[in-house]
């Protein structure tokens, strides 16, 4: 049966329905996308579509079915282009499976991301990707949780749970570098930057064991506490070199945080890699170009971000599965600051 439609009416998905011999349930899983319809039905499907001129109204059908297409992805600090080149990698990941990408920045500001994310809820967001703000507390997982929504927590976690988390041993990384500057003969190795929380605690425990197994004393004064920032940085290394004017070597919380330390080294004379080592940590591009070229650990933000979002598309797909956990493996990488 062949259904002809006025030039003067839209065709519609009963129309196409008809021109394709099914059901209006199956067009509309054929034109969502949906993997149940395949073969030469779904083809049957597409062609009648193409022929009547219809063309699918997904908003239309993502307010029948109260769900969305889309997925939210919660960002702390773009300021930060560790976080944009994250975010670069759950982009492509979404967007290869078929979802579009809702950006919120939260500037590190509670009252903004409670505001993102009830608004995300208020789409009908088919998930939720959140790398919470400094000082977010444990009692966001059970709201998120008790919504319905799918999540993935990424980068900062939020201590023991039970929920899907995708970072990077930051343990591992600062044991590294430390280990590295201990091993070039620094006896005294500072860390610069970051504020109190998980993560800062986790590459602090880094530092603090290669201390431990140098049978070195971790002391408090040689760590220089700071918002993770360039800003930051260059005023935890003005304080260093005013506080500990002997100390030669130090470890930094992030890569940013390292140009602003490379900033008030440069102001001070001082040659990083020369009279000064210094390594960062993310491996953020820029690293490779600053003056002089970062030593960093890598924990490969892009992949980091394909893997976070690949927890979310997998707890769509299986609501019921174990607690997934991805950690990226860090890699020391040597340029000329250390």
């Amino acid at each position: 049966m062949s259904t002809r439609t006025s030039p003067l009416r839209t065709a519609t998905i009963v129309d196409v329905a008809a021109e394709a011999n099914v059901s209006k349930s199956t067009v509309s899983l054929v034109l969502k996308g949906s993997n149940l319809i395949k073969g030469e039905t779904a083809d049957r499907v597409r062609e009648a579509a193409q022929k009547l001129g219809y063309v699918y109204n997904r908003r239309a059908g993502e307010l029948r079915g109260n769900a969305s297409n889309a997925i939210g992805v919660v960002i702390n600090d773009l300021m930060n282009p560790f976080f944009a080149e994250v975010l670069v990698g759950i982009e492509r990941k979404l967007v290869q499976a078929g979802y579009v990408v809702l950006m919120a920045h939260t500037h590190e500001d509670l009252a903004v991301q409670e505001k993102v994310l009830q608004s995300m809820r208020e789409h009908h967001a088919a998930g939720v990707m959140l790398c919470p703000a400094l000082g977010t507390p444990k009692s966001i997982l059970k709201q998120l949780q008790s919504w319905g929504i799918p999540l993935t927590i990424f980068v900062r976690n939020l201590g023991p749970g039970s929920y899907d988390f995708a970072g990077s041993d930051s343990d591992e990384g600062v044991f590294l570098a430390t280990n590295h500057l201990l091993n070039t003969g620094h006896v005294d190795v500072g860390f610069l930057g970051g504020q109190r929380g998980v993560v800062f605690t986790q590459r602090t425990d880094g530092y603090k064991r290669a201390l431990k197994e140098k049978n070195i004393p971790y002391r408090e004064e040689l760590v220089f506490n700071s918002n993770p920032s360039r800003e930051g940085g260059y005023q935890a290394m003005k304080e260093l070199l005013s506080k500990q004017p002997t100390l030669k070597a130090v470890v930094c919380y992030n890569d940013i945080v390292a140009f602003g330390a490379l900033s008030a080294l440069g102001e001070a004379g001082i040659i990083a890699g020369k009279d000064f080592a210094l390594i960062g940590f993310d491996n953020i591009l820029d690293t490779e170009h600053s003056n002089p070229p970062l030593s960093t650990v890598d924990i490969h933000p892009g992949s980091l971000g394909e893997q976070a979002a690949t927890l979310l598309l997998e707890r769509i797909q299986n609501p019921g599965a174990k607690r997934m956990v991805y950690s990226s493996k860090p890699n020391l990488l040597l340029r000329q600051t250390a």
